[in-house]
């Protein structure tokens, strides 16, 4: 039987929305209405800011972009409002969160449609992504390493979608050993950089390749 990323959740009580601002827009973002992974983490936050203070460098408009991990959106949501296309994944359980911030804070505002879809990592990824048909510019993740026992798992759908000229942006805070062995493996996968914009915002060990 195929291993499939499919972690244990932590429920939250509802919360009230939190609002964030960035591509120039207030940013409505619902959390902890469900699960553990419905909560705004940093590396978010982080990718968020590399992504606005950065348009040059990482040009979203018109880009094919895919988050794997997306949680509340908001990385997502930044994307869009760039100027991306975006698909916004995570666990079947997340979807309807994520649909609901991504819709909410996109509807009228981008040129782009974002696309919510399930995307549990390391299942059956050539038959629902076929390499032949799926390309993406860019691929996004934001603290989608902590202690879990599907990192093998999640390397490979980050491998599966890279294509020749993919960029991987992946920011995370470093909490455990594991997240500094994924890391190696990691680098050994892709060409890493790490971004230098980052230290001016966090100095938590949170790094974005």
């Amino acid at each position: 039987r195929q291993n499939v990323f499919r972690p244990k959740f932590i429920k939250f009580p509802q919360s009230a929305k939190d609002i964030y601002h960035y591509a120039g827009h207030d940013i409505a973002i619902q959390e902890s209405i469900d699960y553990f992974g419905a909560v705004m983490w940093p590396g978010a936050l982080a990718l968020c800011y590399l992504l606005d203070d950065n348009r040059q460098r990482f040009n979203m408009q018109g880009k094919e972009v895919l988050e794997l991990g997306a949680g509340t959106g908001l990385v997502s949501i930044v994307a869009s409002l760039l100027g991306a296309s975006v698909t916004a994944t995570d666990l079947p359980e997340l979807v309807r969160n994520l649909e609901a911030n991504v819709l909410r804070n996109t509807r009228g505002r981008c040129r782009h449609t974002p696309q919510v879809e399930a995307l549990p990592w390391g299942h059956d990824l050539e038959s629902t992504y076929p390499t032949s048909v799926y390309h993406y510019d860019y691929v996004l993740a934001a603290d989608v390493v902590y202690h879990h026992d599907f990192l093998d798992q999640l390397l490979a759908t980050m491998k599966h979608f890279c294509r020749p000229g993919t960029t991987v942006i992946w920011a995370n805070k470093v909490r455990f050993e594991s997240d500094l062995t994924f890391l190696e493996n990691f680098k050994k996968a892709f060409h890493t950089q790490l971004s230098s914009v980052l230290n001016k915002l966090y100095e938590q060990h949170l790094a974005c390749f």
